[in-house]
């Protein structure tokens, strides 16, 4: 079972033209909104986090989700499940760390319950008041693929916490403790002036390009040599280890002059959907990348 087969079977069921991106947009309320859920040894074990980090971790990925609509974070709700060891120093240090991530957004709500192992949702709302917003439908024949910062750190550092290095360093905080990138965010979403096409790339890089391609109908072609990463990461590290929460845009050409902090990593042809690697074509990779099914994850 895969999550995106379960999408496409409750997107049928729904018939909604909200579900896809990684946010709602809601034209006629001017928002764009979304849920993240974090499920302890799904996507965390309290081996090598704690409370602080958790909760911190919980806030920034959904304010990802947000900057990659290009609309400005605003709100937050938080929901806990708690088995009954866990106490008030632990919500407490985890609330710490919501905040301290949330900056200017504000926490307006939530709620809390009992289960058999930790498991915390959380909402967001975003401003869409002076953008444009994305959507990864947008994707035309000539547009650029950009990329924001470093892409594989998170996932070299989830490797170093398994085999039993948790000290806090470059890798392992990219994993623990990520960062959105709200300031690229709000750069193109005020100065594009044509639609563009952006995502996270929480669940990968070449996946963060797959899911554009396959929702614009064209090929996207990237070239390995060109993706910022640490020389110590490998390239399939690179492409497929995923919660980075760095965004991928694919933009017109005309928009990179008035915009910085970005690498060009590729292009879109026409084509069939899919993506081209390195010139080797790929219509599905949905074997590489994370299943949140599979029994043997240990995230």
């Amino acid at each position: 079972m895969r999550e995106k087969e379960l999408i496409k079977t409750i997107k049928s069921v729904l018939n909604s033209e909200y579900i896809g991106d990684d946010c709602a947009y809601l034209s006629d309320l001017g928002i764009t909104y979304s849920q993240d859920s974090l499920v302890e040894d799904v996507h965390f074990s309290l081996k090598f986090t704690d409370a602080y980090m958790l909760g911190y971790k919980t806030a920034m990925v959904n304010i990802s989700d947000i900057c990659a609509s290009g609309a400005k974070p605003l709100y937050m709700t938080v929901s806990l499940s708690l088995p009954c060891n866990i106490g008030k120093e632990f919500v407490k240090s985890f609330y710490e760390g919501v905040k301290s991530a949330c900056g200017d957004v504000k926490v307006v709500g939530g709620d809390i319950t009992g289960s058999g192992k930790i498991y915390i949702s959380a909402s967001i709302i975003g401003s869409a008041k002076g953008r444009r917003i994305s959507s990864r439908s947008n994707a035309k024949a000539g547009y650029k693929v950009i990329v924001s910062g470093e892409h594989g750190s998170s996932a070299k550092g989830l490797e170093l916490l398994l085999s039993g290095k948790t000290e806090l360093n470059k890798f392992t905080k990219a994993h623990l403790m990520p960062q959105a990138r709200v300031d690229f965010s709000e750069m193109i979403a005020k100065l594009a002036r044509e639609d563009y096409a952006m995502t996270d790339s929480s669940d990968g890089l070449a996946d963060a390009c797959m899911q554009i391609a396959k929702a614009s109908g064209v090929t996207i072609s990237i070239d390995t040599s060109k993706i910022p990463h640490d020389a110590s990461v490998d390239i399939q590290t690179v492409l497929y280890g995923g919660e980075d929460y760095e965004l991928v845009a694919v933009v017109p050409e005309g928009l990179l002059k008035n915009i910085s902090g970005y690498t060009i990593i590729g292009e879109v042809i026409r084509g069939e959907s899919g993506l081209m690697i390195d010139n080797v074509f790929f219509s599905d990779i949905d074997d590489k990348i994370f299943n949140h099914f599979k029994e043997e994850n240990e995230r």
